[in-house]
């Protein structure tokens, strides 16, 4: 990873994930990895962001009032750092998370969080059609099950690796845990 200004990126790393209505989840070592990053951006006074997704719809698990809405403990926010709330699966669009990074001089940007096939890949996509040298941790993202339009069922890993495939040298550079902190 070259030597320019770093950014961390934790997308949707909240409690409305833990609701059973999601099913299945792979990779369930994640929130630690995720807290082992966020602790070595800590030590090195690097800029952190959290994201958290929100709904207006108040029966929504997402919704402010609710529990779901809460960032989990794990990787609950500091002093310093910035927490930006979103509307739509991209933590770039209607929000300044764009304008912040050019305004600190960030230039590559690492994301982790929930859930890897939508609010995580599509931050990644944004990030790297905006010019920013964009790294997304596999084992720090995680992913459910889902069906198709055929009502065919794709299990948790499965949506995660084909995932992570769609976005390894087109829009970020796909990396493990160990393999980011061994490269910092």
């Amino acid at each position: 990873m070259s030597e320019t200004k770093k950014a961390l990126i934790l997308v949707d790393v909240q409690k409305a994930f833990e609701d059973k209505k999601w099913g299945e989840r792979n990779n369930q070592e994640a929130e630690e990895n995720m807290r082992k990053i966020l602790q070595l951006w800590r030590e090195k006074k690097w800029i952190v962001f959290h994201i958290q997704h929100t709904s207006d719809n108040p029966n929504s698990v997402f919704h402010m009032a609710n529990k779901g809405f809460a960032i989990k403990e794990i990787v609950e926010p500091i002093e310093g750092e910035v927490i930006i709330t979103k509307k739509v699966n991209s933590s770039f669009i209607g929000t300044n998370l764009e304008e912040q990074l050019k305004a600190n001089e960030v230039s590559t940007v690492v994301i982790t969080g929930l859930t890897t096939p939508h609010c995580v890949s599509t931050t990644a996509r944004m990030s790297g059609n905006l010019g920013f040298d964009t790294y997304l941790i596999s084992d720090a993202t995680a992913a459910f099950g889902l069906k198709d339009q055929n009502n065919r069922y794709y299990d948790a890993e499965t949506i995660h690796n084909v995932s992570l495939a769609t976005l390894h040298g087109e829009f970020a550079t796909i990396r493990t845990t160990e393999q980011l902190i061994n490269s910092l």
